[in-house]
């Protein structure tokens, strides 16, 4: 049988699309030497333009509610019948293996690890480490032992390492069922590292939840690729999604491995359904535009195009949004 066009002949993976790879070292090099000489980054506002909330939880009492809490970056709290759900949480200061001062967290956890509700399954994206948080991982570990941890192959061992006992690795379009629900591992556009010699040895994915009436989509960390229309006919219709749209100046480097508003919106269009929740910006310094430019573009983008308000949720950091089956939304 031949291997899927994501694994690498090698070993590891890759993205099988065109102009999918992304940048190397050398690029690196070129970013941060334009970055301090001919192409100075726009000025940041001041973190307190970012609201922070104390999340609702335990709102979905009736049988078909869905909520949503953005907890910042990629983690956000999805409540459903009787399943709630963590992605990609990370409660540190830095999304580093050591502290680096411009990259410390702008917008403080709104919650406390301990004041989470129970958490019955945490989604692991990718091995970056913003996406996975060593010390969040273990916290989480010891908090909720029974809790099931699903990740893209070749993760689940540092998981494992980190505490983590309940452990499923999935490939793209594998699907499974837990405690209720149906999970699927979708395609992104985006690469894998936690050193130098690393790179694209495990995969990284996007997922999908879904249970009873309810779907969710979440998308991860990833660029505009051209799966979203297949993902959408193979797990959607989807009542809820999550993508990411900040982390995507410079264009030239961030464009096959982050999406930027213009994309995130491409995308959406191709899934054909669900109430957008955008994610990845306002929570860590990783990139060159404005902090608080993503928000502001997709909700200027939204508008221009003549979009319905209800069809986006573009929530505070702590912010809790309910779906409620009786409502519909």
């Amino acid at each position: 049988m031949p291997i899927p066009t994501h694994h690498a002949p090698g070993g590891g993976f890759r993205n099988p699309w065109p102009g999918a790879e992304a940048k190397g070292l050398g690029q690196v090099f070129r970013w941060y030497l334009e970055r301090n000489t001919v192409r100075r980054p726009p000025p940041d506002p001041h973190p307190s333009v970012f609201p922070v909330r104390t999340p609702r939880f335990g709102e979905t009492t009736t049988a078909g509610d869905l909520a949503v809490t953005w907890l910042g970056h990629a983690s956000a709290v999805i409540e459903l019948p009787g399943l709630t759900v963590l992605t990609d949480p990370i409660w540190s200061d830095y999304p580093s293996p050591v502290p680096v001062p411009r990259l410390r967290r702008w917008v403080r956890p709104p919650v406390g690890l301990e004041r989470l509700p129970g958490i019955d399954l945490v989604l692991i994206s990718h091995n970056h480490y913003d996406h996975l948080d060593a010390p969040t991982v273990r916290a989480l570990a010891r908090r909720y032992p029974a809790a099931e941890w699903i990740t893209p192959l070749g993760v689940g061992g540092l998981l494992r390492q980190l505490g983590a006992t309940r452990v499923r690795e999935l490939d793209w379009w594998d699907e499974i069922g837990l405690a209720g629900a149906t999970i699927g591992c979708t395609p992104a556009q985006h690469f894998s590292a936690r050193g130098v010699h690393d790179r694209n040895r495990t995969l990284w994915c996007g997922f999908t939840v879904r249970c009873e009436d309810r779907a969710v989509y979440f998308a991860g960390d990833t660029g505009l690729h051209p799966e979203f229309d297949a993902t959408s006919r193979r797990f959607g219709p989807f009542d809820v999604v999550l993508l990411p749209v900040g982390a995507y100046e410079p264009r030239w480097f961030m464009r096959p491995v982050h999406m930027n508003p213009e994309d995130a919106l491409l995308a959406l269009d191709a899934l054909g359904s669900g109430i957008m929740v955008p994610i990845h910006w306002g929570t860590f310094k990783l990139t060159d535009e404005p902090m608080d430019e993503p928000p502001r573009r997709i909700r200027e983008l939204w508008g221009a195009a003549g979009r319905a308000a209800e069809g986006m949720w573009l929530l505070d950091h702590g912010e809790t949004r309910l779906f409620a089956a009786a409502a519909g939304g």
